[in-house]
């Protein structure tokens, strides 16, 4: 079998590649920023979503 390399599928995996180490999300700000915690509402979508799979797995195990 022969493998066949198109232009556009190694252009896709350079950029796949290369694309992370070039962005950055916030690099203007310093250390003086107060950081935000994310468990508040977080973990209770997380609880929620985990009871939403089990009360469905149990309704599928009873049918």
């Amino acid at each position: 079998m022969k493998l066949k390399i198109s232009t556009i599928q190694v252009l896709v995996l350079l950029a796949i590649i290369f694309l992370p180490s070039i962005l950055h999300a916030q690099p203007g700000f310093g250390d003086d920023v107060d950081d935000v915690p994310l468990d508040g509402g977080l973990s209770l979508l997380v609880a929620a979503g985990v009871g939403y799979g089990a009360k469905k797995l149990r309704n599928n195990r009873k049918k």
